[in-house]
């Protein structure tokens, strides 16, 4: 399979700039994903974590609804860019599949689309680790394209890379929540419409709430 860290934290450095360039104003042209992630700040209390951060859009979102949270992300090149475009907010290097928080101590975990570079034989290790994070009744909010086969992509914004883009069907990852101690609150499918440039094809959200 590789080191997918490795190339997962490789090619968004290399392409960090041209990334947030090409998607910049996406997210405010979906407003079912907005949707989602405004009612995930009017749920959550307590301190959140937004992993695999990117360029910080959608942590920069929450903070400004008063959310308390912060970015984690593999690459330093798209911490930077989050870092330039939100200042004031924190950002940190690290991984999801190894926080830096004690047991317990978060209110919410946020992961948009950032799962999607997991190996599907890693996510429920990835989601137990989200649990381990939260706090009983803490919030997890997931955003992943829906799909059987992985889109591998080895050249972007004309830099060589190796990203690999996982799809999952939502009853599997809800299987996936449940086995790490889940309980799935809100399931939301979108079909694709054309209209973004991330949107072809269909999108999942999940809201998942920690128990035991």
């Amino acid at each position: 399979m590789g080191d997918f860290v490795g190339d997962t934290r490789n090619g968004y450095d290399a392409i960090a700039v041209g990334y947030a360039e090409y998607f910049e104003g996406e997210m405010e042209r979906e407003p079912y994903g907005l949707a989602m992630l405004g009612a995930f700040a009017q749920v959550v209390q307590g301190r959140v974590v937004d992993v695999g951060c990117g360029p910080g859009w959608v942590t920069g979102f929450l903070a400004a609804r008063g959310v308390d949270v912060y970015g984690v992300d593999l690459s330093a090149g798209m911490l930077d860019v989050a870092r330039k475009g939100n200042p004031g907010l924190r950002f940190v290097e690290g991984s999801m599949t190894a926080l830096d928080e004690p047991d317990g101590s978060l209110g919410g975990v946020v992961a948009w689309y950032s799962v999607i570079h997991m190996p599907p034989e890693r996510v429920v290790g990835v989601f137990e680790e989200f649990w381990r994070v939260l706090r009983p009744g803490g919030h997890l909010l997931l955003g992943f394209q829906v799909g059987d086969e992985p889109l591998q992509m080895r050249e972007a914004f004309g830099i060589e890379v190796t990203l690999d883009f996982h799809r999952f069907r939502p009853e599997r990852v809800e299987e996936w929540l449940e086995k790490a101690g889940f309980a799935v609150d809100v399931r939301f499918l979108r079909e694709p419409d054309g209209t973004g440039r991330s949107s072809q094809v269909p999108q999942a959200h999940m809201v998942a709430r920690k128990v035991g």
